[in-house]
């Protein structure tokens, strides 16, 4: 597998099929959409609009790739955005979650770093 074409592909993929479930299911007065710069590697769900009389402005799921590996920065999806990537067939090895401390991360099945 390519990972320079593959890898933002699959995100892309993957996230895009969140968003169009949660606009499909999702409040009406907040517009989630995919933030994607393929040239810098970062890729962002992002939810804004009205809740009530509340302002919902916020990220679900940040995902940079840098050095040829998925650096999941946020993730606030119920299984983990990890987990489809690996369905996807990405490596485990090629997954950190950076949501986690350094130190935390090498009692996971992902990378450290």
């Amino acid at each position: 597998m390519d990972k320079l074409t593959e890898y933002p592909k699959i995100i892309k993929n993957i996230l895009s099929e969140y968003i169009e479930l949660s606009n499909r299911y999702g409040n009406n007065n907040i517009e989630t959409f995919l933030i994607a710069d393929d040239m810098k590697g970062h890729y962002i769900w992002m939810n804004l609009g009205w809740q009530k009389s509340e302002r919902v402005a916020g990220m679900t799921v940040y995902i940079r790739i840098n050095n040829g590996k998925f650096w999941i920065e946020e993730d606030l999806t119920e299984e983990g955005i990890a987990n489809d990537l690996v369905r996807q067939g990405v490596p485990k090895e090629d997954i950190v979650l950076a949501f986690h401390k350094q130190k935390m991360r090498e009692y996971t099945d992902f990378a450290v770093a």
